[in-house]
């Protein structure tokens, strides 16, 4: 028996699971071998039930690995087991590709799970989808780097420039004369 899709309570996700299990033989299977058996609606509700983990996971690997399943499920899996109508007639919302060139990946996935939940399940959503996860974990990543960068001590003359004048970099004096020869 299939879960209605976007129903993320009713059964424990398999892929929640294992982003969450202290078990390396569980915590270290790859998505294939938990999605190769599935069928649309158990990714879509594994999808769903990922989307509502990621947003209430305090752990950065756990929102980071959740939204890489995400973008794997969207980008691989999903597609391929859509009905012959899925692959049809479908448009991405411009508004997200909007939210997507602007690197709004939160609202871009929004966007395109509303358009998800009203038209459902195609290519073209679950193309969208699987760059605005990826790009989101990315950026996640980024993010963690340059705050964990600009927390040592040792870096913070990095980010002390707030004028050109405190930089560290100089120019030196001979290359400030005009040479009238060349």
């Amino acid at each position: 028996m299939s879960r209605p899709v976007g129903d993320s309570r009713s059964l424990p996700s398999r892929l929640v699971a294992i982003i969450e299990s202290a078990d390396p033989a569980i915590r270290d299977r790859s998505l294939e071998s938990v999605c190769d058996a599935a069928t649309a609606d158990d990714l879509l509700a594994d999808a769903a039930a990922l989307e509502s983990f990621r947003h209430r996971s305090q752990s950065l690997y756990h929102r980071v690995r959740a939204l890489f399943f995400l973008a794997g499920i969207h980008r691989f899996h999903l597609p391929a087991r859509l009905p012959a109508g899925g692959r049809v007639a479908a448009l991405i919302p411009h508004v997200g590709y909007e939210h997507l060139l602007n690197r709004r990946f939160e609202e871009a996935i929004g966007t395109f799970l509303e358009s998800q939940r009203i038209h459902g399940p195609s290519d073209a959503i679950s193309s969208a989808l699987a760059v605005a996860y990826r790009e989101l974990g990315l950026q996640t990543l980024a993010n963690q780097v340059r705050k964990s960068v600009r927390s040592l001590r040792g870096n913070q003359w990095m980010f002390r420039v707030g004028h050109p004048a405190d930089h560290a970099l100089r120019i030196r004096p001979e290359l400030l004369v005009r040479n009238e020869s060349g």
